[in-house]
């Protein structure tokens, strides 16, 4: 056992006494030890819950014959840092947490680990730590929140307090009725209830096999939760027992499978930096041509929140992911056999599985034909951009619009609020990527108001910074390169036509090439916002949003 070098043999009788003074008993000595990195917070609603699941997995752990050690591990809470300079943190949340679960994995020398996570950067940022440390690993997902209700009208985070901000300042709801809807909209424990970053990454690590059938949709106060919980306490250790790695199962086919379910779901456009930064961390080939690729061949059969009305609670009613997978694996050639920590094939899922076609759409029959997540390119974007299809009404697949520039989200939040963007606008937000913001934050405020306002069809809104997973319209972000290391967006005017046809998967700034080297000649260098923390040292060391932000 790895263990064995902080536990064996004569020379390791300090490291013995300070394991006893933990409580680990002799008997516990002769166990494989198994780490429990638990992102547990009263700050994140999302993580509240974890207690009751961090006791199950123990149990589970003790259960197979494993000494559990639990360890605490940071969350940001994307609702409640979106809108302010707290959400520059939240990208490089996901590194800080790699390098955290990594530190005390290693340094500890911990045989296997449970990864206990739910919210937006926790779950990629563990699941670097665990390709990194390559030990047996298992990961669980707190779940979905309850959908919210006020006054018999179905509510989620999104539009029970963004878009209904905008509502109050379009004049169609009250101040009143704001409250009411922002007390009802979270009822409780669990990430929010659509189809954003948290949940859509919960689907994706299901699918590449890194944690059980049917936890990525069980809601986070559910009983189903805590069952999968203590199984993955068992399930680690059998997995310790048959040497079964991260490396094993997060494979370039099971990353392309996570692609393929993306893209089917209309997932968050946030899983490309991440499945591209894990793609990095497992030494696998997948770059933006894989999404791409499968772009054109991958229909979307499921819609929800905030597109639609469903949401988690319906996917999981509805057959949850191996329903989904039931409806891909056989329809393409694509979607490969893959297996995941218990050993369980795909197509064994798919045999288990059910499916309700209300919710999950059969394959040749999907909602639309178009996939849920496309990747643009022009001069705007040659290194490429980002678009999640599925948030956008069709009749604006083709928009030429008058570009807005600003050069922070608080300037296009307040020319929002005070009505100085109207229809036929392309709102310009530069200045937000990886560096340049530094952290990439995401634009849920003004893209929420925007829609609230009634706009949603008739205004753009394109970034280098990047967008929630509830984020719908027309809104492009990931535009690389950046503003910040010379990208064509820091050259953009007001009054500029840039044009967006995502049919062709193309964003052009229709402005001559005499004109813009021009402006390129009177472009002053960019300096780093932040002048001394984290954010420097992360600003310092970040890669470009098409190679998944990674750092180093």
């Amino acid at each position: 056992m790895k263990s064995d070098k902080i536990k064996k043999g004569i020379s390791r009788a300090p490291h013995r006494g300070l394991l006893y003074a933990t409580g680990v008993s002799k008997e516990g000595m002769k166990r494989p030890f198994i780490g429990i990195a638990s992102s547990f917070s009263d700050l994140v609603p999302g993580h509240t819950g974890m207690r009751e699941l961090e006791r199950q997995i123990e149990k589970g752990i003790h259960s197979a014959g494993g000494q559990a050690f639990i360890f605490g591990v940071p969350a940001i809470c994307d609702g409640i840092a979106m809108g302010h300079d707290g959400m520059k943190y939240s990208l490089p949340s996901r590194d800080l947490i790699a390098d955290c679960v990594e530190s005390v994995a290693a340094a500890q020398q911990l045989d296997g680990i449970v990864l206990l996570s739910n919210c937006d950067k926790i779950t990629p940022g563990m699941i670097l730590a665990a390709l990194r440390l390559n030990i047996p690993a298992v990961m669980v997902t707190a779940g979905p929140m309850l959908d919210g209700c006020s006054k018999g009208e179905k509510l989620t985070m999104i539009k029970g307090s963004f878009e209904a901000i905008g509502k109050l300042h379009a004049g169609e709801i009250t101040e009143e009725r704001l409250y009411e809807l922002e007390e009802q909209a979270c009822p409780s424990a669990g990430s929010c209830q659509g189809l954003y970053t948290a949940n859509t990454m919960a689907c994706l690590t299901e699918i590449m096999g890194l944690s059980l059938p049917y936890c990525a949709t069980a809601s986070a106060v559910s009983a189903l939760k805590k069952r999968i919980a203590f199984e993955s306490g068992m399930a680690v250790m059998e997995a310790v027992k048959k040497d079964v790695k991260p490396r094993d199962l997060i494979t370039r086919d099971s990353i392309r499978n996570a692609i393929i379910m993306d893209l089917a779901l209309g997932g968050s456009t946030n899983s490309l930096l991440h499945l591209l930064a894990i793609a990095n961390a497992a030494e696998t080939d997948i770059t933006l041509k894989d999404f791409d690729e499968l772009s054109f061949k991958i229909p979307q059969i499921i819609k929800l929140d905030p597109s639609a009305s469903a949401t988690m609670t319906d996917l999981n009613n509805a057959g949850s992911i191996p329903g989904a997978i039931k409806t891909i694996f056989e329809k393409t050639p694509e979607f490969k056999n893959t297996k995941n920590v218990l050993n369980m094939s795909i197509k064994e899922i798919a045999k288990q599985a059910w499916v309700d076609e209300k919710v999950i759409k059969p394959f040749d029959n999907p909602i639309t034909s178009n996939p849920g997540l496309g990747v643009l390119k022009g001069n705007l974007a040659p290194e490429g951009a980002v678009i999640k299809i599925s948030g956008v009404d069709e009749s604006v697949f083709e928009f030429i619009g008058e570009a807005n520039p600003f050069e922070s989200e608080e300037e296009a939040m307040k020319a929002i609020e005070d009505n100085k963007v109207k229809a036929g606008d392309v709102v310009v937000i530069r200045y937000e990527g990886p560096r340049g913001g530094p952290g990439m934050r995401e634009m849920l405020a003004p893209t929420s108001l925007i829609v609230g306002k009634g706009l949603g069809k008739s205004v753009a809104l394109i970034t280098d910074g990047r967008f929630s997973g509830g984020t719908r319209g027309l809104c492009i972000g990931h535009i690389c390169p950046e503003a910040a290391q010379g990208g064509l967006l820091a050259l953009v005017k007001k009054g500029d036509k840039i044009k967006i046809d995502i049919n062709k998967r193309s964003i052009e700034l229709l402005v001559d090439e005499e004109e813009l080297k021009k402006r390129k000649t009177e472009l002053k260098p960019f300096e780093l916002k932040e002048k001394s923390g984290y954010l420097v040292r992360y600003a310092k060391t970040v890669q470009s949003a098409n190679l998944g932000a990674i750092t180093g």
